[in-house]
């Protein structure tokens, strides 16, 4: 199949990127290349992928203009499209609110229009466990009533989540939209907690933990959602909203020992207020997935951690 992955150079669309290649996909990466963090790593990454096949295409193009989206789906003939492009992040989405609506809205309805155009029936949308805020149903359904989300970012998500709706029902679009549940591994953004803990224990700095450790995160492995995202795109769903988690809680303090043992050092902790538009749990109910993409998570964060400090550890 020829398969576009917009932000297929980031973190998550650069795995998803190599998968489909080693199946012998046509695929085309589309990204903006921008300063949300060093633009070095992703031209590292760019790199790898040029490297590693033939079948493999970059477009630089932003989703937020029209005629170069256009441009891009008039290029080739896409069976499917991936779309992983976002402003991503809590914590910055409340310092640019404007920016994460542009991004991740304005952007998510200029790709679903221009697919429409170009007649892809098939694509499959990142969204977010940040949807569902301070959630007191435990572990988070795909069935639970939204309406308590808590930051520009996750308001954003969940518009998303509304514009492939009615893109599916008006025009019998297929759109299945996927609940990321903080995924972490190689590449993973520099901006991320297990990355920047990573950096700061490595050089013997003092690490800064928001509240008192207890606030627990549903860690996902990149290549159990990397596992998920391709199932996705296997079959038809009409319109779906499907969680990809682990489906095990695991606390910042336990979070920090891990990597404490496995970069072989003690952590100095300054503790701080909790950050508005943090939630305190993040679990995922995955019996959807498991029932409807066969989906069953294999890394543990005790495994999962180690990979991840091997490759940092690499990187330096």
């Amino acid at each position: 199949m020829n398969i576009l992955v917009t932000g297929g150079i980031g973190f998550i669309g650069s795995h998803v990127c190599e998968h489909l290649l080693d199946a012998d996909h046509t695929v085309c990466a589309l990204d903006d290349l921008n300063d949300f963090y060093d633009p070095a790593i992703k031209q590292n990454t760019l790199c790898e992928l040029q490297a590693r096949a033939q079948s493999f295409a970059f477009v630089h193009a932003d989703i937020t203009q029209r005629d170069e989206l256009d441009e891009v789906l008039a290029s080739m003939p896409f069976d499917q499209i991936i779309h992983l492009a976002a402003r991503a992040g809590v914590r910055p989405s409340l310092e640019q609110p404007s920016l994460y609506q542009r991004v991740n809205i304005e952007g998510t309805a200029n790709l679903l229009e221009a697919a429409r155009k170009r007649g892809v029936k098939k694509v499959t949308i990142a969204s977010s466990s940040s949807v569902y805020g301070i959630n007191s149903n435990i572990p988070f359904s795909e069935k639970d009533p939204i309406f308590s989300t808590i930051s520009p970012y996750a308001a954003s998500k969940l518009a998303c989540e509304a514009l492939g709706h009615t893109y599916h029902h008006v025009y019998g679009m297929d759109i299945c939209m996927l609940r990321f549940f903080t995924v972490y591994g190689p590449r993973q953004r520099p901006d991320l907690a297990i990355h920047k803990f990573a950096k700061l224990l490595h050089a013997n700095q003092p690490i800064t933990v928001f509240g008192n450790g207890s606030s627990s995160r549903d860690y996902t492995y990149i290549t159990d959602t990397v596992a998920g995202v391709i199932a996705c795109t296997q079959q038809e769903f009409g319109y779906e909203i499907i969680n990809l988690g682990e489906s095990e809680t695991v606390d910042l303090n336990r979070l920090i020992e891990l990597l404490e043992t496995a970069l072989g050092t003690q952590a100095d902790i300054i503790h701080q207020p909790e950050q508005p538009g943090d939630v305190p749990i993040t679990y995922a109910n995955i019996e959807k997935a498991q029932r409807l993409l066969g989906y069953h998570p294999k890394t543990k964060i005790e495994d999962g951690i180690p990979k991840f400090v091997e490759w940092f550890l690499q990187q330096q």
